[in-house]
């Protein structure tokens, strides 16, 4: 049996996980994700009892109860990067004794839910709708560095999206990876159901244009423009794809649903969004 090394996975001296700073009985297996950690204050308005509330850095974390469900809520700050590191504590809390260092033998299986903002790429995701990633696309390249991360990807729809788009070679290799079907069905069953891209910057990989030209200035007109089978990409975000693709290797259950707070078709946005995000956290507590 394996032990993991100090280095590999650190505890810190209070027994809980290094950035998250919290212990295994402070997490619930239900969790909703937020990249804000103001949100988490938010979403913790709704709860009806509140045991735990837990911050370091950007890592939010606020356990309690909801109609009888008991549910943490984590922010993760922004990008792959973050994600890398919040799901693996997280999966880390569930699923390794911390005392001897080892995987439990029962697996202890997470519900994630990530509710988000993010820019509509298609006329059909106006600002103030809700679009589940069904599917996302990551241009971060975060899921390359695990093994075993052909099982969960979808080759074919690769190709067909970097051929499309044609795919500059100094970027990372895109991923596809699914969301959990059954969790997408249950949150998401009467919203926009689409395939997000997780870029690896607010603004140049975005397309955004402040000072600095752009590389490729038409990527995201081509990006719009592509179809596989019945699927098209609908938004643009930084995390979705990280959370889907590591949860299924794992073997949890994960999803990402966002807010339109911008249109990147009509040139439209709205800053003063918190209705929006109010009502789909709600939403999202009632369904998880």
């Amino acid at each position: 049996m394996r032990i993991i090394p100090e280095s590999e996975l650190i505890i810190n001296p209070d027994g809980s996980a290094f950035h998250l700073h919290l212990r295994p009985e402070q997490l619930s297996d239900k969790i909703v994700m937020m990249g804000d950690p103001g949100r988490v204050t938010l979403a913790a308005s709704f709860l009806d009892t509140v045991e735990c509330d837990v911050q370091s850095r950007e890592f939010h974390t606020i356990t309690g109860t909801y109609k009888g469900k008991r549910i943490s809520l984590v922010s993760h700050g922004i990008g792959t990067d973050n994600i890398d590191i919040v799901v693996t504590e997280l999966d880390a809390l569930a699923n390794i004794d911390f005392e001897t260092r080892t995987v439990k033998p029962e697996f202890k299986q997470l519900t994630m839910v990530r509710v988000g903002t993010s820019g509509g790429l298609q006329p059909h995701c106006p600002v103030g709708s809700y679009v589940v990633s069904e599917k996302s696309i990551g241009f971060d390249g975060l899921i390359h560095y695990y093994a075993d991360s052909k099982k969960f990807r979808d080759e074919e729809f690769e190709e067909a999206f970097q051929k499309h788009v044609h795919w500059s070679p100094y970027h990372c290799s895109p991923y596809v990876v699914d969301a959990d079907e059954e969790l997408v069905d249950r949150i998401g069953h009467d919203m926009i159901r689409g395939v997000t891209i997780s870029a690896i910057g607010f603004y140049g990989p975005q397309g955004r244009y402040v000072r600095l030209p752009l590389a490729d200035p038409d990527l995201n007109t081509r990006i719009a423009s592509f179809r596989y089978n019945d699927h098209q990409v609908t938004n643009y975000e930084m995390e979705s794809s990280a959370i889907a693709g590591l949860s299924r290797l794992m073997g949890h259950k994960a999803m990402t649903v966002c807010a339109i707070i911008a249109n990147r078709v009509a040139l439209e946005s709205n800053t003063d969004y918190t209705g929006s995000i109010e009502d789909l956290m709600k939403i999202v507590l009632e369904r998880i």
